[in-house]
């Protein structure tokens, strides 16, 4: 299962089984870069599978995670999607109530975030094959009319190396900013699955955030954005620590963290930070800037709760988080989310 989760086995995984066996090709944003999405001649490109259990969930479902998930991918490289694609497979006996409500679903978050579904494909499988339903999403986007002013305001502070906001853009001294509270969404699919009860003041997160990306790229100063899924934060950190060369200092005390997962993962034995989230996103910004980054996020309901966490550094590849009592410790890349089948 962990070569699924998003943390090193599946990055080590697809390096050596997956990739490893694909032509190279010539791209701004190739496949083996392992960003949100793939650019090719200016369009932004991405897939996505979900198989998250169950199909229903506090704050969410499978639909609307199959769209927010997909648009978030390609928001996050700075580009505005604009379309969505859609492949069901469906298990034989399948309620049609549950189709229509999840379908319905899908519908209202496409709509409420502007980006249509304009193909699809839909599979009816034998009983047992899936559990339920499993859907891939796909989307196409293309360069945000404010990534060029974005990176313009980031280059009057310091050189930019990279047409997008990538992993590999963070440099020493930027600061990362979270949108919001982390964990949510791990705890809250796990409680209801698991019937822990944490759910009655923990719900899942699961947003798109296109319009929230857009106003934090109009103040400008992104250079590098993440949706830290599967792995959680502490997982998008490492990576851009690994991608960047850079290291980073993390003052846990500034992360926004419900008492609610911090309890749920005291109780469990789990990391919050490793755990994944869906409606959250992490920025690199110019330290001139991230302020009004910040700013420009609070005034979007899913940016509310924007921190700065940390700030990038020189030397070694590692995330040091700055524990409250003062001591410092190396925040790991987990090998995969603790939480499975959360997407």
């Amino acid at each position: 299962m962990n070569h699924g989760a998003g943390g090193e086995l599946m990055q080590e995984f697809l390096s050596k089984h997956i990739t490893s066996h694909f032509p190279k090709m010539n791209a701004d944003v190739p496949l083996d870069s392992m960003d949100d999405s793939a650019v090719v001649d200016d369009v932004v490109f991405t897939i996505d599978g979900h198989t998250v259990k169950p199909l229903f969930f506090p704050g969410g479902d499978i639909g609307k995670i199959s769209v927010a998930g997909t648009v978030n991918d390609i928001s996050v490289m700075g580009a505005t999607p604009i379309a969505l694609g859609c492949s069901v497979i469906m298990e034989e006996g399948l309620d049609i109530d549950v189709v229509d409500k999840v379908m319905d679903s899908m519908g209202r978050t496409a709509e409420g975030c502007g980006v249509p579904i304009a193909t699809g494909d839909t599979k009816v499988v034998e009983a047992g094959a899936v559990d339920q339903m499993v859907m891939s999403t796909s989307a196409i986007g293309k360069r945000s009319q404010y990534l060029d002013s974005n990176l313009a305001k980031a280059a009057e502070y310091r050189k930019v190396d990279n047409r997008w906001c990538t992993d590999s853009n963070v440099r020493p001294g930027d600061a990362i900013i979270v949108s919001g509270y982390v964990g949510d969404h791990g705890v809250a699919l796990l409680s209801f699955r698991e019937g822990y009860g944490f759910e009655s003041e923990v719900q899942s997160d699961v947003a798109p955030l296109n319009k929230m990306i857009a106003e934090g790229l109009k103040v400008g100063g992104i250079v590098a954005m993440k949706d830290p899924t599967r792995g959680g934060l502490a997982n998008t950190l490492n990576e851009w620590c690994s991608k960047s060369h850079i290291g980073m200092e993390i003052e846990y005390s500034s992360i926004p963290l419900r008492d609610g997962v911090v309890n749920a993962c005291d109780l469990l034995g789990i990391d919050p930070l490793s755990i994944g989230n869906e409606g959250k996103a992490v920025m690199g910004v110019v330290p001139e800037m991230a302020d009004e980054v910040v700013k420009a996020l609070r005034r979007t309901p899913e940016g509310k709760d924007a921190a700065i966490i940390g700030y990038a550094t020189e030397g070694v590849e590692r995330v040091i988080l700055r524990t409250e009592v003062g001591g410092r410790r190396i925040l790991e890349a987990p090998a995969g989310d603790p939480v499975p089948r959360i997407c």
